[in-house]
């Protein structure tokens, strides 16, 4: 072997390990941030859980409030089908705004419900609504954490497929770019408040 091929050879090994490296790399973060998305999966299964017993307990006492009853159970009902859609592929673009919208929907239903609540003296003193109302309140807390610690690994994984050189093998390698979990609506950023 002459020079020129041993030099040629060291280069292609030393293009091959690092493109090696940024694959394994980029595999690593991907699967952080799905492991992150698993955590609120979790979570918002919880909260679904509780929302019919929310709603079941409040319907005798808000007879009158119907709508606001149904416009929980239908965003509940949307949420957990695009949370379903989502958790199969959390790092589809499409399906992860589709679960931020609904999740939305879902927020401002809810904080409805509980702005009703609060007008009915007798819902606000049953057993079962407090205790709902705490574990919804501590649900949601936890929902925060979660989403907080995907939007994280989201955030690393973003940047470590958007600099200079990853970027390159990044996109052809099939690696797209994650969505944070964020919340458009500014009100809907705030958890529900729940006083009993």
């Amino acid at each position: 072997m002459n020079t020129t091929s041993i030099v040629l050879l060291v280069i292609l090994v030393i293009l091959i390990s690092f493109t090696v490296g940024v694959y394994n790399n980029l595999v690593k973060l991907r699967n952080r941030f799905k492991n992150a998305f698993a955590q609120i999966d979790v979570q918002l299964k919880r909260r679904y859980d509780l929302i019919p017993n929310l709603v079941e307990t409040a319907k005798g006492y808000l007879k009158h409030e119907r709508g606001t009853l149904e416009a929980v159970v239908k965003a509940r009902s949307q949420a957990s089908s695009a949370e379903k859609k989502a958790s199969q592929q959390p790092e589809d673009p499409q399906a992860m705004k589709e679960l931020i919208q609904k999740e939305s929907q879902l927020g401002g239903a809810l904080g409805r419900l509980l702005v009703t609540v609060e007008r009915y003296p007798d819902l606000k003193a049953d057993k079962n609504m407090r205790q709902l109302s705490e574990e919804l309140t501590s649900t949601e807390n936890k929902v925060a954490f979660a989403r907080q610690a995907y939007n994280d690994a989201v955030m690393t994984y973003n940047n470590k497929r958007e600099v200079f050189p990853n970027l390159l093998l990044a996109e052809p390698m099939g690696f797209k770019e994650a969505v944070l979990f964020e919340i458009a609506d500014e009100k809907e950023k705030e958890a529900p408040s729940v006083s009993f």
